[in-house]
């Protein structure tokens, strides 16, 4: 079992920058791959950008790549997103989420574990 907190969410001028945290606890973060992804309003759950477990491998929806990071301190039992260039349609509620597939996945049905999200808003 894991246990996921974000934090770092907030109000954002569109080209700002922002740091989303989330905080693991219980079995280590190292032990899944991990993942973020993103609700707007009215929307299907969204893949952001996932991180693989042990290898470290990224990948990221076409939407976001080369304007946001994912990264992990298993030191610090902690997954990031750095995101930069915001846009007002990145705009949503953001959610890490956590798998024991090695890969991780796109597919929000493949994560069992949740956080309970931190809202991002971009304003024009």
């Amino acid at each position: 079992q894991v246990q996921l907190v974000e934090s770092g969410g907030g109000l954002v001028q569109t080209g700002g920058s922002l740091r989303l945290s989330c905080q693991a606890s219980g079995r280590t973060a190292g032990g899944y791959a991990m993942a973020w992804f993103r609700q707007a309003p009215g929307e299907e759950r969204e893949f952001v950008a996932a991180l693989m477990r042990s290898v470290g491998f990224t990948y990221y929806a076409d939407s976001v790549k080369g304007r946001f990071t994912i990264s992990r301190d298993n030191a610090r039992n902690t997954l990031y997103l750095q995101m930069n260039s915001l846009k007002p349609e990145d705009t949503a509620k953001y959610y890490c989420a956590a798998t024991q597939l090695t890969v991780g996945s796109r597919l929000a049905s493949q994560y069992n574990y949740w956080g309970q999200g931190t809202q991002v808003t971009v304003s024009s």
